[in-house]
């Protein structure tokens, strides 16, 4: 087969992340929720944040929190550190890996690290090192939701997606809004959920190949809301 020049190449990627850019970037989600709230949320669905000990004073956290704030607001629950119904713990995990669309007749071919789960993760390099038109990372968040009261999770959820670098401010806030499209009552097992970056934004569930979930639907996302204000430190 013919191999096109690189330059060719790269011209071509560029101009189609261009075009991409005006009209926006879906990003797909794989999503499977637990569901202990199947009558509904009660009338008073407020929230704190629960942090692990590992988490606790945790910059990095307290900023993940704040991206996670919207999409929970979006769901019906309302922040309320004085006199919460329920905790909940957010988490998120991104990784570089190797691209699906690496040469592997480069020289400079291979895969690097990168982390950022939250509690005092840092930001670092492995090698050997990827051509950045490789780049390539796979991500998770995680919410769990538990009753104060009894201590008993009611709710438990998580999304991935792998794709091309995107901001984390960005991303992240799109994978909480997936992993909490259905609550309280989601559709049984894995399903797909995308949701569109710019544009017109949406998000759209499917069920997984393997998955007897109910069909597809679209969902009109309300913009994000401030959250409740934070207990004064």
């Amino acid at each position: 087969m013919k191999r096109w020049p690189r330059p060719l190449l790269l011209a071509l990627l560029a101009a189609l992340l261009l075009s991409g850019c005006a009209a926006g970037y879906r990003l797909d989600n794989q999503v499977q929720s637990f569901s202990g709230l199947q009558g509904g949320l009660p009338a008073n669905p407020t929230y704190t944040f629960e942090r692990l000990p590992s988490q606790a004073n945790q910059p990095s956290q307290a900023q993940l929190e704040a991206l996670a704030d919207p999409a929970l607001f979006a769901a019906g629950l309302r922040r309320d550190d004085v006199a919460p119904r329920y905790s909940v713990q957010v988490t998120a995990r991104v990784q570089r890996v190797l691209s699906p669309w690496a040469d592997p007749w480069d020289p400079w071919w291979g895969w690097g690290g990168f982390g950022y789960a939250g509690p005092g993760a840092g930001f670092g390099w492995g090698g050997p090192y990827p051509r950045m038109d490789q780049a390539w990372f796979e991500r998770e968040v995680g919410i769990l939701v538990r009753e104060l009261a009894g201590g008993r999770v009611v709710y438990e959820t998580r999304a991935s997606s792998d794709g091309p670098w995107l901001d984390p401010e960005v991303v992240l806030p799109a994978m909480f809004q997936a992993a909490l499209q259905g609550f309280p009552t989601p559709p049984v097992g894995p399903r797909r959920v995308d949701i569109q970056i710019g544009g017109q934004t949406k998000a759209v569930a499917a069920p997984s190949s393997d998955s007897p979930a109910p069909p597809s639907r679209s969902v009109t996302s309300p913009p994000p809301a401030p959250a409740a204000p934070a207990r004064a430190r």
